[in-house]
Formats: structure tokens, C-alpha cells, sequence
């Protein structure tokens, strides 16, 4: 195998404190950069040259990998089974084209994955991923155990095959192992639901260790933990998950208030708000990420900002579910970190979900504005790596792990930029169909917009598709 290049010529390179430099060559060593050097007009021999604009590796902080054998299948809700009402739509679990309704086609796909089949869909998914500019990802987990719940033979076989797969792609992966007790506030896991649960959070704890043990030390890999929800983590038991997190000052991650539901039986059972109980449970606090945080009033966004709890948005998966447009622009003034996640994969793109949150903002204001193309990148880069466990990595910088993207700015969505347009041009008009090159930890994954790892990517995304259906 020829060694990995040692430098990398940048036509343009997105550079601290936020903005474009002419002529730039990053030099690394191993996973490492080395030395920064600017106002270099003409690529030296020895370096890799990478066009457009070269920008830090993206952090996909929010994945269910499993989801991706959804995108085409789900998005249109009038399409099924009759209700009985003459719609042609398809309804169970309380509505027509809801998240609940999603969630029972989720299901059925978490019901029919196997480790062996969950490698090849997470394979070609993180590849998927490292094509779009990703560098890491962090893997919300919670199909942990077979049919009916039975043990495979080692319990944290599932996670496994997720860490595999994203070491076969390029990118690296925070596996953020999520507690998930019971079906809904109250009541028993049932189905497939059976499949993620260890009992109460003290199995639980003692099986993620096992796992965290395992990729001690590890330099492409984190072990964070995750509840699910409240719905799915009774209160008393919050304590004991937010404890395995502090004791490892390893991330911590949970879904809240994605829906007005989740809102409602929350303070039915405990009188209390999602975030407050979180709270009070000790759950929240500077390693902690919110995901979605939909539906908030005000003192759930200043409970988010005063903790110093990131707050990570899905804005496709968000739109797709019609889980409702959430309160960024109060989070961001209130001093929360945002980041950005692809969730539920509908698409792979993190510039998409960007400049949503931006567009999301002006469609709830009427004024545009909110973030500029260098705050949204940010989000997308140095905040997301943070909230996943990988401080130092996100920027290009001496020092920084060697993460760089580049994204053509001669394509059909991006000619005519000019040099002090290209981060707008690359936030409000790319796609990650315009990124041409990614070097991961030092190592290039992604050239002339081809995968160097895994052959032919849209070809074994068809495959593990249709093998889950």
C-alpha cells in the first residue's frame, strides 16, 4: 500500500477565525497536522492538490444507520393500505402521517436486521456518509439484542459491527450506547422494543462497560451513552445512566421534546416538563446533547443554555416527520451550542441541513440573517466533533486532527463563485454531490468524488436495501 500523502495543496481552505485563504498546504503526520502555511501561489510537488474550497471534516452528530433503508419508502404517507375511511392512507398507533405511524414502518426494519446484515447497510451508510464530507459519526444505538430480546452470544455484538463498519468506511464513530427500558411512560417494551432493552439502567451499565472497555484507548473511536427518552427511561432510572456518563466524562445524548406528546404524558406522570425532569435527574449539563428539542417553551431553552447542554437539530428528518419547526434562534440567543444531525438518513447532506436551520429560522421570523456562512459551518465542523467526544478536531489548525473536505466550487450549483463568496457558496448552494475529496485522520477516504475503501457505494446501498426488505 503507498504511504499517505504528507501534504495537501488547498486551492481555497476555510481557516480560523473563519475565512477563505488562497494557496494554502496543510502538512500532516499520521493522524496529525503539522504545519499550516499560506499565500502559497503554485501546489509544491510532492502535495496532493485539492480544488474549490478545503474545509474541516463534517460531524454527523445524530445517525440511526438502520433508518437509511427507509429514505424512499416512507416519505410519501398517502401511499398504502386503506384506513377504512376511503383515504387510501395508511394509520395505526394514533393518526395518519405522523411520527407514530413512521415509527411502526421503523420498526420493521429494526425487527429483521441481524449483525451480519447491519454491517453491510452501516457500511455502505458511513460510506454514504464520508462521500458527503463526513468525518464522524455519532450513532444513536439502541438495537442492541436479537429477536424477543434474546442475548447474542456477546451482548454487544450490534455495536460492534456499527464500529467495524464505520472503521471500513473512514470515519470515525462515537457509538453513543442508549438506555431503553420501557415502551412508553409506564408501560412494558413489547414487539420489537424487546430488541432494545437490558432490564433496568444497572444491566445496562454493566453491558456498556463491557463495551467501553473494549475501545479504551482507541483513537477513531468513542463510547458515549444516550437515554432514549423519557419515555423509554422512567425517571428513577435517569440517575444511574447520567452517573456512567460523568464517571467517564463521556458524552451523553438524549432525545427530548420531539413531540407535543411525549411533552404531555411527561407531565401527566411526573407533573414536570422532559427537560425539567432531565434536570432534575442530573441528566443535563456541558457533555450532554438535546436531540431536537422541538417543542420547548421558554424555560426548557433557558434550562438548555444555562446548563451548557448542546442542542443537536435534524432539520430534514424534522420536516419529514412533521415533528415541527423548533425554537433555534431562542437557543442560539439563550447561548446554546446548536449542531446538526442526519438522523433518520432521509438524505446524507450536512450542508442541506445547515442551511435549513438558517431558512427554518426566516420562515419563523420573517427576517433573514440569523447565521452567517462561517457560524453555520462552525455548527457543522468544530461544535459538532466537540459534542461527540473529539475536542480537538474541526478546524485546520497545527495540532488538529487531519480532517479536511473539499468541496468544487465549478459545479453546475457552484460556478461563478468567487473567492470571498465560497463558504456561502458552500453552505446556501452545495451539495454534498460537490464534495470532491476527504482526508480522515490523515488518511484520504474520498477522491474525485469516489470512495477509495468501499467499491462501488450506491451499488451495495442497493444491496443491504433490499436484503433488509
Amino acid at each position: 500500500m503507498n504511504p499517505e500523502p504528507t501534504a495537501y495543496w488547498c486551492a481555497l481552505a476555510w481557516l480560523p477565525p473563519g475565512q477563505a485563504e488562497p494557496g494554502v498546504v496543510v502538512e500532516v503526520a499520521g493522524t496529525r497536522i503539522t504545519a499550516v502555511r499560506t499565500n502559497v501561489p503554485r501546489p509544491p510537488a510532492s502535495a496532493v492538490q485539492l480544488p474549490g474550497l478545503t474545509i474541516p471534516g463534517l460531524a454527523d452528530v445524530h445517525s440511526h444507520a438502520f433508518h437509511r433503508a427507509l429514505r424512499g419508502r416512507t416519505q410519501d404517507p398517502l401511499e398504502g393500505t386503506d384506513d377504512g375511511g376511503g383515504s387510501g392512507r395508511t394509520g395505526t398507533s394514533g393518526g395518519t402521517g405522523t411520527f407514530w405511524t413512521w415509527r411502526d414502518r421503523m420498526y420493521e426494519v429494526a425487527e429483521r436486521l441481524d449483525p451480519d446484515s447491519y454491517y453491510d447497510l452501516a457500511v455502505a451508510v458511513y460510506a454514504e456518509l464520508a462521500l458527503a464530507g463526513v468525518t464522524c459519526v455519532g450513532e444513536f444505538h439502541y438495537l442492541h439484542h436479537g429477536p424477543g430480546g434474546r442475548r447474542y452470544d456477546d451482548p454487544n455484538a450490534m455495536a460492534d459491527m456499527l464500529i467495524a463498519a464505520a472503521r471500513t468506511a473512514g470515519v470515525r464513530i462515537c457509538l453513543l450506547d442508549a438506555c431503553y427500558l420501557t415502551g412508553g411512560i409506564g408501560a412494558p417494551l413489547a414487539g420489537v422494543q424487546e430488541r432494545f432493552g437490558d432490564g433496568d439502567a444497572e444491566r445496562w451499565a454493566s453491558r456498556v462497560d463491557a463495551l467501553y472497555e473494549r475501545y479504551a484507548g482507541a483513537d477513531d473511536v468513542t463510547i458515549g451513552a444516550a437515554v432514549h427518552s423519557v419515555r423509554a427511561v422512567p425517571a428513577e432510572q435517569l440517575p444511574s445512566v447520567a452517573a456512567w456518563a460523568h464517571a467517564r466524562a463521556a458524552p451523553l445524548h438524549v432525545h427530548v421534546a420531539e413531540q407535543p406528546r411525549e411533552n404531555a404524558d411527561c407531565v401527566a406522570a411526573y407533573g414536570m416538563d422532559p427537560v425539567r425532569l432531565l434536570f432534575d435527574r442530573g441528566v443535563l449539563g456541558p457533555r450532554a446533547t438535546a436531540v431536537h428539542a422541538t417543542h420547548l417553551d421558554d424555560g426548557g431553552v433557558g434550562l438548555l443554555a444555562q446548563t451548557g447542554t448542546t442542542v443537536c437539530l435534524c432539520p430534514t428528518t424534522e420536516r419529514d416527520l412533521a415533528d415541527g419547526l423548533g425554537p433555534a434562534g431562542a437557543l442560539a440567543r439563550a447561548g446554546a451550542t446548536l449542531v446538526l444531525g442526519s438522523d433518520s438518513h432521509a438524505v446524507a447532506d450536512l450542508f442541506a441541513e445547515a442551511r435549513a436551520l438558517e431558512w427554518g429560522e426566516r420562515l419563523a421570523t420573517g427576517r433573514r440573517g440569523h447565521w452567517s456562512a462561517s457560524a453555520l459551518l462552525t455548527v457543522c465542523t468544530e461544535a459538532g466533533h466537540r459534542a461527540l467526544g473529539f475536542p480537538d478536531t474541526g478546524v485546520i489548525e497545527v495540532g488538529a486532527r487531519a480532517d479536511l473536505v473539499s468541496v468544487r466550487l465549478d459545479s453546475v450549483r457552484t460556478a461563478g463563485t468567487d473567492p470571498a463568496h465560497a463558504a456561502q457558496a458552500v453552505v446556501f448552494a452545495a451539495t454534498a454531490a460537490d464534495v470532491d475529496s476527504v482526508v480522515s485522520g490523515g488518511v484520504q477516504v474520498v477522491a474525485g468524488s469516489r470512495h477509495r475503501r468501499v467499491d462501488d457505494v450506491a451499488g451495495r446501498l442497493d444491496a443491504a436495501v433490499r436484503a433488509v426488505w
